[in-house]
């Protein structure tokens, strides 16, 4: 029998196969990022990602809540039977949520033993061997109610176990404590706020919704401290939309005894060794030769970095200098992505708090569910307790005088027209109970069932009532947990910021830029004193010569419609007999860049012209080009849909002379063209060119040139064709 032909499919591995990219995207890569964004990386609506959630959940089932302390690395055993990924990674966990680490605003886990610090990138934290944990009280609140369905269980990787998906938190702590995940495609990075200032707004909230929550809750508040640039319109935002970013800076204070800063507090998203490798590197760089030296004294008080002033050194100016300088002063970048149902949203602070009120208000009716079934089946059993209550004799007779076990069960139900399960229930009473008294204490509970049931299917069917007992819970753990602000908040007025032009000196110069991009940077009384020539490269050659200060503002254009930005005091000194800067190497250009032109500014007045081959020309104002700020590199700096030809700067209008390939020239006034509003615009056209393939090559001043007759060349409206240079005109043009 003929062997049956194998296909392309079993002969080459499905791994090697070829298949489309967006299937393969779909089959192998979404299912990852999917797992990635639900299952690790971004908290839900109870502020915990999955691994927080199976870490506390072991310890309060291994009975940490109200227990002793016991070995770190008992719990992290534990806890791998519902995460498997490791007991480094698990252990890490820990590590964060500890009051040891002080990452936290209310830490989880009470700690003893080194667990690191968060303000310290070098404070290794111990083995797990070497450190003991248990549960922060607070931890109660994380799991009120849960053993009554207040949320939902599955089970755990292996089957073996049930977990929770969510923990009833009963304040919203996805608020109170920060959080940061980096997913796939997404991100969350959730700052912290006071305990008692959210309580007290989400009590406000429930009673409004249309509160204004800044007045109850300012803004976030840290467990390092430091102070916060409060900036109104940049907060509503984040509250609104759950996305921007706000400044942190470090408390200092002065020791006049010792002549030294002592840096006290610092923001949450720096550390120690980060500042001081800045103030070294500073210091390196010639910088801030205020400083002597600068060093970490953190120690059993708490944390601190001593900074040695010189003799004469202003502290207050030196801060203001060490905040821009160094990341003394940080942005902390909001970014509210909370995982609603298994979603991600980004939600402002009102939609987070909407969310975790739904997700309470549901809690507590599962939990008011689980009492009314529980005492349901309770007031059943003793209502046919109480039926027995009528001849206690007779049940003792049906049992004694049925033959059969299994039959005192249908007797019962017989004899005194109850059910099975109460009748299972009277079975199962002992001897010894059988008594007047006995029932009658347990009957006696019916009426008191019979109010509760009541008063929870009351209140289950009253979403306003659920609500009131919310706000007496927060009430209740404000008072109790909630501590002071730690982060003070400040104005912009009341952060005095660094001007570094204060601290420059200003002196008027000369500036030389030349054909192969270096430049020179000559102080006036330099240049006076100076006999020799310019030391230029071979072939090199001088084409703007501008007088400047040293506070002034360069701007370099170059051949990819970019411009580069520099301070004049950003540029070393130069002589005559240096060669100057090589300006590719000062702005860090891209590799095949040319530089076209230079032009200097001390407030961004005036204009530029933008000439090109095609005889267009685009003036724009010098604003344009100014940010708030401090960018280097601006690109689409002008139209790269032609060839530039000539690039000038513009103080006022003036008289120019445009000058084409086929030896046309055409004298215009430049007020005659329009100042437009975008940088890259592809300008009007100014001269004409009737010829194919010409092409306009210079724009010059008249004074450049060796036009005698300039009214001959000028035209009153644009465009225009210009006329043939006349053969007394057709010299050589001068260079600028």
């Amino acid at each position: 029998m003929a062997k049956k032909k194998k296909t392309e499919e079993e002969i080459i591995p499905a791994e090697v196969r070829e298949q489309p990219i967006c299937e393969t995207l779909e089959t192998n890569y979404m299912p990852y990022a999917m797992s990635v964004i639900i299952s690790r990386a971004i908290p839900e609506i109870d502020g915990l990602k999955p691994a927080h959630r199976k870490l506390l959940y072991t310890m309060y089932k291994m009975g940490l809540l109200n227990g002793k302390m016991i070995k770190s690395a008992n719990i992290v055993g534990q806890t791998m039977q519902l995460n498997p990924h490791g007991d480094s990674a698990i252990y890490e966990t820990m590590v964060r949520l500890t009051r040891g680490n002080e990452a936290l605003l209310h830490p989880l886990i009470e700690s003893q033993g080194n667990f690191g610090k968060q303000y310290s990138r070098d404070m290794a934290y111990a083995a797990s061997r070497y450190t003991e944990a248990k549960l922060e009280p607070i931890c109660s609140e994380l799991f009120a109610d849960i053993g009554k369905n207040t949320v939902k269980f599955i089970d755990n990787y292996d089957g073996t176990m049930k977990e929770p998906t969510l923990l009833p938190t009963t304040f919203p702590h996805v608020l109170v404590n920060p959080n940061q995940g980096i997913a796939v495609g997404m991100a969350s990075n959730i700052c912290s706020f006071n305990l008692r200032e959210v309580c007290n707004a989400t009590i406000a909230y429930m009673k409004d919704e249309n509160c204004d929550l800044s007045e109850i809750m300012p803004a976030p508040d840290f467990s390092m401290g430091a102070q916060l640039i409060y900036v109104k319109e940049e907060m509503d935002k984040i509250y609104e939309t759950g996305r921007g970013s706000f400044r942190l800076r470090a408390k200092y204070n002065f020791d006049q005894k010792n002549n030294c800063i002592e840096i006290t507090e610092i923001p949450y998203t720096t550390t120690g060794e980060v500042i001081i490798s800045k103030i070294m590197e500073n210091i390196k760089a010639g910088k801030l030769r205020e400083i002597s030296d600068a060093r970490d004294e953190t120690g059993l008080n708490g944390f601190k970095i001593a900074i040695d002033l010189k003799r004469g050194t202003d502290p207050d100016a030196l801060m203001s200098k060490l905040f821009k300088l160094t990341t003394l002063e940080d942005s902390f970048s909001c970014n509210f992505n909370v995982l609603i149902n298994s979603k991600p949203v980004v939600l402002g602070v009102k939609g987070i708090l909407r969310e975790w009120v739904a997700f309470r208000i549901q809690c507590l009716k599962n939990a008011m569910q689980y009492d009314i079934d529980k005492k349901s089946a309770k007031l059943h059993l003793l209502t046919g307790l109480k039926k027995i209550l009528l001849d206690i004799d007779k049940a003792i007779s049906i049992i004694r005088h049925t033959e059969r076990e299994e039959d005192v069960v249908p007797n019962l139900m017989d004899g005194f027209s109850i059910d099975k399960i109460q009748a299972e229930y009277v079975a199962e009473i002992k001897l010894r109970n059988l008594n007047r008294e006995y029932i009658l204490n347990r009957t006696s509970e019916i009426e008191k069932l019979i109010e509760e049931i009541a008063e929870l299917e009351d209140m289950l069917g009253s979403e306003k009532k659920i609500k009131k007992l919310i706000s007496s819970q927060l009430a209740g753990i404000a008072k109790k947990y909630g501590i002071d602000r730690r982060t003070e908040l400040i104005t912009e007025t009341e952060a005095v910021t660094f001007d570094e032009t204060e601290y420059i000196e200003d002196y008027p110069l000369t500036l030389f830029f030349t054909k192969e991009n270096y430049l020179k940077k000559i102080p006036a009384n330099s240049l006076r004193m100076s006999t020799n020539e310019h030391k230029l490269k071979e072939d090199d050659e001088i084409l703007q010569t501008i007088e400047a200060t040293n506070k002034s503002e360069l701007l370099l254009f170059t051949d990819k419609s970019t411009v580069y930005k520099i301070k004049c005091y950003d540029v070393p000194d130069a002589k005559v007999s240096t060669i100057g800067e090589y300006i590719p190497a000062l702005v860090k250009s891209e590799p095949d860049e040319k530089f076209l032109y230079m032009a200097v500014t001390t407030d961004y007045s005036g204009m530029m012209l933008f000439c090109f081959e095609n005889g267009k020309m685009a003036k724009v104002s010098l604003s344009n080009y100014e940010t708030k700020t401090n960018r280097k590199r601006l690109i689409n700096a002008y139209s790269d849909k032609n060839p530039v030809c000539s690039i000038r700067f513009l103080p006022e209008e003036e008289t120019l002379i445009a000058l084409s390939d086929n030896n046309k020239a055409l004298c215009f006034n430049t007020e005659k063209i329009p100042l437009k509003s975008t940088k890259n615009t592809q300008g009007v056209q100014v001269l004409t060119l009737k010829k194919k393939n010409a092409k306009m090559v210079r724009v010059t001043t008249p004074d450049n040139t060796s036009i005698h007759d300039i009214k001959y060349y000028s035209t009153k409206n644009i465009p225009a064709a210009g006329c043939y240079l006349r053969k007394e005109d057709n010299g050589q043009l001068s260079i600028e």
